[in-house]
């Protein structure tokens, strides 16, 4: 929907982890330099332990929150140190261990 509200659910790929509280300043740093490279509004977010909650609104005419996401996930994932058990499959695409690989949203 383009310019639509949605809400979002995006979960770690190791759900015992508590990542996003401990390392919230850089996933503050990724959601930001995100908003700054593609434009949208956050209306509300809540950060657990191992996963986070999120309404946003996208400029009018724009329909691509996949391309945010991944901008988000990717830049909190390069700011962290290696370490986390990694799948062969990740390994041959060359992800890191960390989010899983898709997001809930409900516009």
């Amino acid at each position: 929907m383009p310019g639509g509200t949605y809400f979002f659910t995006v979960n770690l790929l190791e759900r015992n982890r508590r990542l996003l509280v401990e390392h919230i300043g850089l996933l503050r740093t990724a959601c930001g330099a995100s908003r700054a490279a593609r434009p949208f509004e956050v209306i509300a977010a809540v950060v657990l332990p191992d996963h986070l909650h999120c309404v946003w609104r996208l400029p009018v005419g724009d329909t691509d929150n996949a391309t945010r996401w991944a901008h988000i996930k990717s830049g909190f994932s390069r700011s962290l140190p290696h370490g986390e058990r990694c799948s062969p499959q990740r390994m041959v695409k060359v992800e890191r261990g960390i989010w899983q690989r898709r997001y809930w949203e409900a516009p």
